[in-house]
């Protein structure tokens, strides 16, 4: 059974349409930009999809997401196989009170240190065209999804 993630795309318009976008945490991820970018989410089992949308949010970004019309846009399988639903929202983030949760691994791997790293190290806005260099492959047909429901 794949695990299945919830994610939360929350976009407004300034000189054009904009997404936020969060660099992931960690190690492996520290000196990529291209591809390495994701919407925020995170796994959940016995939860709505929205909710749990909604609770990856305010852990990865440090704050609830705002309120809003909420957008279904569908769901998209990842490479490494995870079903991601996802929903967006219209509305404003301060990257100011941008803070991320933490997780720990050993690093460097095979030294028995354990580290804690962020789960997202930052945050953007950008537009849809420099989310589509930035996020990781498999979230770009979300993007699509938006404009499409955006466009009528």
């Amino acid at each position: 059974m794949p695990k299945s993630s919830a994610a939360l795309l929350l976009f407004r318009r300034r000189d054009g349409l904009e997404v936020l976008i969060a660099h992931m945490g960690g190690p492996f991820w520290a000196r990529k930009d291209a591809g390495a970018w994701s919407i925020p989410k995170g796994e959940y089992t016995d939860e709505d999809p929205l909710d749990a949308a909604r609770r990856e949010f305010a852990e990865e970004m440090g704050s609830r997401p705002p309120d809003g019309e909420v957008i279904p846009l569908g769901v998209v399988r990842q490479s490494g196989g995870k079903v991601v639903t996802t929903f967006a929202v219209e509305g404003d983030f301060d990257l100011a009170g941008f803070r991320s949760n933490t997780f720990e691994m050993e690093w460097p791997r095979g030294s028995g240190t354990m580290r804690e790293f962020p789960e997202v190290d930052r945050a953007e806005w950008v537009s849809v065209e420099v989310a589509r260099e930035k996020l990781v492959k498999g979230q770009l047909p979300v993007l699509d999804a938006l404009q499409a429901h955006l466009a009528g």
